[in-house]
């Protein structure tokens, strides 16, 4: 019996896959806590205004996460060529 070869469907780089599904779930859950902090906020202070900011925060929050996440440069791009 031959051992088994790895797959070729595996990648070898740090870089994640893009996962739509992940992406939704940063700009969910940045939604779903900031605006439940600005909520509780509002309650306790007494005003309107904080939940909105707080969707608006954590909306950001969310984008940057997936930004952050997906925009790294792979190990044998320009930048990390060794100089001779």
């Amino acid at each position: 019996m031959t051992p088994q070869q790895p797959s070729e469907q595996r990648r070898t780089t740090d870089v994640p896959m893009a996962d739509p599904w992940r992406s939704f779930s940063y700009l969910m859950s940045g939604v779903l806590v900031y605006g439940l902090i600005g909520w509780l906020a509002d309650r306790w202070l007494g005003t309107s205004f904080l939940v909105a900011i707080g969707i608006l925060v954590g909306a950001g929050l969310g984008i940057y996460m997936t930004f952050a996440r997906y925009n790294r440069a792979s190990p044998g791009q320009a930048g990390d060529k060794p100089k001779t």
